[in-house]
């Protein structure tokens, strides 16, 4: 299938499920996010998308850090 062919279907499919216009490419970036928000590891995470290296998914999912340090202190309160 070409690329250009899955973004109409994807667009199409989104416009007759009367969702928000988006783009196929916006599933990528909510799976990262949805996956550093539910703990799971940066460098798994760059994995699963394919980044060289663990730095580059850091750096563009940096908007997740703040959900992220709520987590690490919440779990150091919890752990006295």
């Amino acid at each position: 299938m070409d690329v250009r062919d899955l973004g109409r279907a994807y667009k199409k499919a989104v416009k007759e499920a009367s969702l928000p216009d988006s783009r196929f490419h916006d599933l990528r970036h909510s799976h990262a996010t949805i996956l550093l928000q539910n703990n799971v590891h940066p460098k798994v995470v760059s994995e699963r998308l394919g980044h060289t290296k663990v730095s580059i998914t850091l750096d563009l999912y940096s908007h997740v850090n703040p959900l992220l340090q709520d987590g690490a202190a919440q779990a150091f309160d919890d752990a006295f």
